[in-house]
């Protein structure tokens, strides 16, 4: 049985709720980028120097913010890659911010190592 003052608490992380609330639009930008860089090529449109600067902040915001909630509720090694792959994947990031929302509702159990 594990000590409940040693488990941590999605609800109470508010490094998790940062990364909750940039994986979505990380993830949006990252399908943006891939469409703008396809009209890029192939017609007279490209807004990959606006996006591509956005979507690059985003993805930082997004690496950071993985971090510090990797640390803060001790995720194994497994979770912690899933989500940092999941940062590269279309439509990866809003799978993330739906999980983790899930998880700080109370609807799934926290994943805690």
């Amino acid at each position: 049985m594990t000590d409940p003052r040693n488990e941590v608490s999605i609800v109470n992380s508010s490094a998790v709720h940062r990364l909750r609330l940039v994986s979505a639009p990380e993830g949006i930008s990252f399908v943006l980028l891939l469409i703008c860089t396809a009209l890029k090529y192939t017609t007279s449109f490209n807004a990959v120097p606006v996006l591509g600067p956005v979507h690059g902040t985003l993805f930082i915001l997004y690496v950071v913010f993985w971090q510090q909630a990797r640390l803060a509720q001790k995720w194994d090694a497994k979770r912690s890659r899933l989500l940092f792959v999941l940062s590269v994947v279309p439509f990866g990031g809003i799978y993330v911010e739906r999980t983790l929302a899930q998880e700080e509702r109370g609807e799934l159990a926290p994943a805690v190592a």
